[in-house]
């Protein structure tokens, strides 16, 4: 099992989770956070917006998922035809189990 974190812009979200649904990939939890890449946040005339606001998803996926899952993200949160700086980071990492509390039985 491997767990994908993926930050995105705002307002790409609905268009990553569409992307997803319809690969299959329902099953995701998302949160609004707020940093800053390694651009250090953006200069808008005279003020610096040193941290900008993201919508963090997580999901955890079988290990042969991956490059669907992956593309599926890069290619739905990506601004432009050739992407921008702030459109987000997906990091992977291995889960080694996981339980459902309600049944009190290993998962996945």
């Amino acid at each position: 099992m491997l767990a994908v974190t993926a930050i995105v812009r705002p307002e790409r979200v609905m268009f990553v989770q569409d992307a997803l649904y319809a690969k299959g990939f329902c099953a995701l939890s998302k949160t609004t956070i707020s940093g800053r890449g390694k651009e250090r946040g953006i200069r808008v005339g005279e003020v610096i917006y040193e941290e900008l606001t993201k919508v963090m998803l997580y999901m955890v996926i079988e290990d042969d998922e991956k490059d669907v899952v992956v593309k599926t993200i890069m290619s739905s949160a990506m601004t432009g035809d050739k992407g921008n700086p702030g459109d987000g980071k997906i990091f992977i990492s291995p889960v080694y189990e996981a339980y459902t509390i309600s049944t009190q039985t290993k998962s996945l």
